[in-house]
């Protein structure tokens, strides 16, 4: 297709390019509504599960009962020990989603992820919420923290590579970019959480 350009004073309005742009705007928002259609029946069965399977469990104790978190603010975290079982929680899904990312199961791994995060997303706030209420919801957020803020921006880099590949490729600044995120994470994990966490406890 030959390029088009009107000249109006100094300015050039390339319309191949214009429309090429475009083009790319509109794959990268459709990529985008297909993983969140991913995610978000992933999170509606989570919560769907709760209320209709395992509520009745609920009432026992658990991660949000007053007991284990009494228990929680009252033991000493020893963060060098709390790294080394992270590495073992945290590692073998990122490993297992990063092996399958530079295969032909690419997509279907980025799928199962997404379908698997959107579930225990939504179980664990329903649980969180019926057994908290409003602080439930902020105890999960405070959970998360800071160590979230490097481990999203990780998994969205691994799963945008397998949702876009071949028109998205790897390379070494994203090899270096995830490996960094999440170890940081693992570190702020095992030495900022705790202290926030037993922070929130101490004035809930």
């Amino acid at each position: 297709m030959k390029y088009r350009a009107i000249l109006c004073g100094h300015e050039a309005v390339d319309y191949h390019s214009i429309g090429t742009m475009g083009g790319n705007g509109v794959r990268i928002l459709h990529s985008k509504k297909q993983m969140l259609a991913f995610f978000l029946p992933g999170f509606l069965l989570g919560i769907l599960y709760v209320n209709f399977i395992v509520k009745q469990y609920i009432a026992e104790p658990g991660i949000f009962s007053t007991y284990f978190l009494r228990q929680y603010a009252a033991v000493e975290i020893i963060a060098g020990e709390y790294m080394l079982y992270l590495v073992r929680v945290r590692l073998f899904p990122a490993l297992l989603l990063a092996g399958m990312a530079f295969t032909k199961l690419r997509k279907f791994g980025a799928a199962a992820f997404l379908l698997w995060t959107g579930f225990s997303s939504g179980m664990l706030l329903t649980m969180a919420v019926v057994g908290m209420g409003v602080k439930g919801i902020i105890l999960c957020v405070v959970g998360i923290l800071p160590q979230f803020l490097c481990y999203i921006p990780a998994c969205i880099v691994v799963l945008w590579y397998c949702w876009m590949y071949p028109r998205n490729r790897w390379n070494k600044q994203k090899t270096v970019f995830v490996a960094l995120m999440v170890l940081m994470g693992l570190v702020m994990e095992a030495y900022v959480n705790p202290i926030w966490m037993k922070a929130f406890l101490g004035i809930v």
